[in-house]
């Protein structure tokens, strides 16, 4: 694999990557995030309870952590796979998956050192959700469509 290509299909992950850790610091701990989910929800209902606010945001933050995996799940899939010419659909889905578990305890152990973030197994599983799916969706595609994805 020449540089450019190494480039071209492992740049994504790795800026994506540093995404993530960057959204792990205090920059974005509930509440910093809270400051500008709490007003918009607030402007859209404006009878929502504190407890319903609280409930949302916490939602929302999940499923940012769903989306921001199953993104990873998808660059690292396309990574692994390349430019090859192989039908390693199952292998490449399962190399990626590997990876996406082992970014999330690694993003979650880099938690564990900002003092507005905790650290929680549940959220490496919430994580790992997102990677699955991703790998899901692109086996699903891939047998639908029966090319190589």
């Amino acid at each position: 694999m020449n540089y450019r290509t190494l480039f071209k299909f492992w740049f994504p992950v790795v800026f994506w990557g540093c995404l993530i850790f960057w959204m792990s610091t205090g920059a974005f701990s509930a509440s910093n995030t809270s400051r500008i989910i709490e007003p918009i929800l607030r402007y859209l209902m404006p009878h929502i309870s504190e407890t319903e606010v609280h409930v949302i945001h916490g939602a929302l933050r999940k499923l940012a952590h769903v989306t921001e995996y199953f993104i990873l799940g998808l660059l690292l899939f396309r990574a692994f796979r390349s430019d090859s010419a192989d039908v390693k659909t199952w292998g490449w889905a399962f190399y990626s998956l590997l990876a996406v578990i082992l970014f999330a305890a690694g993003d979650e152990f880099h938690q564990s050192f900002e003092a507005t973030r905790t650290a929680s197994i549940i959220d490496v599983g919430i994580d790992t959700l997102g990677g699955f799916l991703a790998q899901c969706m692109i086996l699903l595609w891939n047998r639908l469509h029966r090319i190589v994805v």
